[in-house]
Parts: C-alpha cells; sequence; structure tokens
C-alpha cells in the first residue's frame, strides 16, 4: 500500500456503517462507551436487564445517519435472554460489528460474607461474555466480515486491592468481582488466538478507580492518596480507549489487555 493509499486518522477511527451492542449500556460507565461508539458514527444496540431502562438509554445517545438505536432487555446470566437479544438484535440491525461486553450483575460481599451460592453466580458473568462473544464471532463469519469484541475487564483483574482502603469504610472489594475480571483477562486471549484467523479481534479493556458519585468519599479519598495521578477517572476517560480497539484504528491489536487506570498498576 503507497502511502497515498493509507486510511487517515479520521478514517480509521470513523465507525459510521458500522453496528455495536453494548451490554450494561444504561449504567456509570456503559452510558459513556456507548456515547463513544454512537459518537464515532455507529449504529448502537443497548442493553439492560429491564426494556424500559434500556430503551430509554439508547434514546439519548447521539443521533447517527445509519439509523435509530435500539434498546433490549438482556439479563446476561440466564442464557436463554443472550439467546433472545442476539436475535433481536439481529433481526432489527441486520449485523453486529463491534461488541461491548459490560454489564455486570454486581456483587458487595467481601470474602467474608460471601456464599458458594454468590461466588458462583458472581463468576456466571463470565459465561454471560463468552457467549455474547461467540455469537458476534459466528455472525462475522457467516458474513465473512471482520469483528472487535472488547471486555470490560478491571484494575482488579491485574492486582489485589488496598485492605487499609475499605477497612472501617465498607465491606472490602469483592472476592468474585477479582476472580471474575482476572478471569476475563484470560478470556481475552484465549479467545483472540482462536479467532484471529477468522478476523476477529478480542480485547480487553481494563478501568482502573472509577468510583460512581455513590460511593463513600472516605473510600474515595484513600483511594486517591494511592492513584499516582492523586484522582479518580472520570467516565468520558475510557471513550478514547473503547475507540482505538473497537475501530479500525487498532486492526492490528489483539489479545490486549488495556488499562485506563490513572498509572495505578505502574506502582
Amino acid at each position: 500500500m503507497s502511502e497515498s493509499q493509507e486510511p487517515t486518522i479520521h478514517k480509521l477511527f470513523d465507525l459510521s456503517g458500522k453496528t455495536a451492542l453494548v451490554s450494561g449500556g444504561g449504567g456509570y460507565l456503559g452510558a459513556a462507551l456507548a456515547s463513544a461508539l454512537a459518537e464515532a458514527g455507529a449504529r448502537v444496540a443497548l442493553t439492560s436487564r429491564t426494556q424500559e431502562r434500556a430503551e430509554e438509554a439508547a434514546a439519548a445517545l447521539p443521533k447517527v445517519a445509519s439509523g435509530s438505536h435500539l434498546g433490549v432487555e438482556l439479563d446476561h446470566l440466564r442464557p436463554e435472554s443472550v439467546d433472545h437479544c442476539i436475535e433481536m438484535v439481529a433481526q432489527q440491525l441486520g449485523s453486529i460489528d463491534i461488541l461491548v461486553n459490560n454489564g455486570n450483575n454486581h456483587t458487595a460481599l467481601d470474602w467474608v460474607e460471601t456464599t458458594p451460592e454468590e461466588f458462583t453466580k458472581q463468576l456466571s458473568n463470565a459465561t454471560g461474555y463468552f457467549q455474547l462473544a461467540r455469537h458476534v464471532r459466528r455472525f462475522a463469519v457467516e458474513r465473512e466480515a471482520a469483528a472487535s469484541i472488547v471486555l470490560i475487564g478491571s484494575m482488579y483483574g491485574v492486582v489485589g486491592s488496598y485492605p487499609d482502603a475499605y477497612d472501617g469504610v465498607c465491606h472490602a472489594s469483592p472476592i468474585a468481582y477479582h476472580t471474575l475480571k482476572g478471569g476475563l483477562v484470560q478470556m481475552t486471549r484465549h479467545l483472540a488466538v482462536y479467532w484471529a484467523k477468522d478476523r476477529v479481534r478480542v480485547n480487553c479493556l481494563s478501568p482502573g478507580p472509577f468510583p460512581a458519585s455513590t460511593a463513600p468519599r472516605e473510600m474515595v479519598k484513600r483511594l486517591e492518596a494511592k492513584s499516582p495521578m492523586g484522582r479518580m477517572g472520570l467516565p468520558h476517560e475510557l471513550k478514547g480507549a473503547l475507540l482505538l480497539l473497537a475501530s479500525d484504528a487498532g486492526s492490528y491489536i489483539t489479545g490486549q489487555n488495556l488499562l485506563v487506570d490513572g498509572g495505578w498498576t505502574s506502582w
């Protein structure tokens, strides 16, 4: 390819004509992720555990030329719900070029209080991620098209948490959550090497500390003191990283875990 034929930066990041599925797209971080894809031109199917919430969040996304966005009910802990969601998106949007596995059934129980049942339930989030990813890979192969899958991990899938950040304020960071996020990083690597020949890229985007406004203020202050940047992340600070992984700008990136953590894991 000659220099004059190389795609411009604008073209590489442009998602016009693409369709994206974002699970949990109405949540604190999910809304920013879904918005980023819409702002880049993609038509977005956005899920929530209730149809009403999904439709509200989809309606709030930036408009795109390719058509309206779609809100779909999804409980990714239930395999039949995953199958139904994928069927609805395929019927109404025709294809899925980008998948952002973001939805998460949370737990607040730490290693002291969690039960075997709660621990297993939390790990079932990974099952839903895999099921969605395999569907999207199948669509891509059937259409002989490329696809990008992004799993949302966490810095806590790479490092442990500081006990003193939570002590006396709230529960410790849940052990099942750490186990889940570490597993998603490894799932990313595994699927990436198996699906590369199909032109399906699989990457993980791992946020660092991005607490919502409802998080205990004392805990947030302790976390800020442990961050090299001295502050917490804001949802819009995930947008650029997601677009890199989802678009042709990242066409030679697969099997990677991109940490957006203000330097947290550099200590």
